[in-house]
């Protein structure tokens, strides 16, 4: 799990991208819909719900757009059939991608990441072709400045936490992805500052990458894919420095 953290300052500064698009409140909604759609619209009886609603308040989504996705879902309101679907593929230096989409299009949203993949790279797998070097967890972010480590760790593990990581100035709890908005309530009940919780694909061992031209096309790789319209998520094993990402 080792250098996990350095992906999520990836993940942190592409959504602070991301917030600055209108396309984001698309992004959330679609989310809010499909968790609604799942389980119910009651976020105490939907935990992915939850973190859905959560995301959407850190957005800054507007309170009206965020009600009418979740009715959506619920059937309270007409909405589009949205479907998820994962693809699965290799980019540079047999770096694994996992590409979460939703979508009411499958042909469209196929050929478009098969398109990303092949223009940048990279190649497209199928179904399990890297899925299984991920382990699907929670994933909570606490920045670590003035908190003691040992002190937290325990306290973490004490509310249902399977493992932390301290690295670049923060702590990244690991939990199993039905207790991930349980812990983090509980740390934020314990005066711990929560950043972020979300349910993410931890990849079991990191692909390093050490020049900056495979960082490039690493990087252009999984923006490429993190742009189309249909795409929910994207999760990758690569493992780059701080010093590269700030000369991309």
């Amino acid at each position: 799990m080792s250098g996990h953290s350095k992906w999520s300052n990836i993940k942190h500064r592409k959504g602070a991208q991301d917030a600055k698009r209108a396309k984001v409140f698309t992004r959330l909604g679609k989310e809010l819909t499909i968790a609604a759609k799942e389980a119910g619209g009651d976020p105490n009886f939907n935990p992915r719900l939850r973190l859905a609603i959560d995301k959407a308040k850190a957005a800054n989504m507007p309170k009206d757009n965020l009600e009418r996705a979740i009715k959506k879902g619920t059937g309270e309101l007409e909405g589009v059939d949205y479907m998820e679907i994962r693809y699965e593929g290799y980019g540079p230096e047999g770096t694994a991608f996992i590409v979460e989409v939703i979508t009411d299009n499958k042909n469209r949203s196929a050929s478009e990441v098969r398109a990303a993949f092949s223009r940048n790279n990279g190649n497209l797998g199928t179904d399990g072709a890297v899925a299984w070097m991920f382990q699907r967890k929670g994933e909570i972010i606490v920045l670590a400045e003035g908190i003691d480590a040992e002190e937290f760790m325990m306290a973490a593990l004490e509310v249902g936490a399977d493992d932390v990581i301290e690295e670049d100035g923060e702590f990244t709890v690991l939990t199993e992805q039905s207790q991930c908005n349980l812990v983090a309530e509980e740390l934020k009940k314990l005066g711990y500052k929560v950043e972020e919780s979300e349910v993410s694909m931890i990849p079991d061992n990191k692909v390093s990458i050490t020049d900056l031209e495979t960082a490039k096309k690493v990087m252009d790789l999984y923006d490429v894919l993190d742009d189309l319209d249909d795409v929910n998520d994207v999760y990758s094993n690569f493992d780059i420095s701080e010093e590269l990402l700030e000369q991309i």
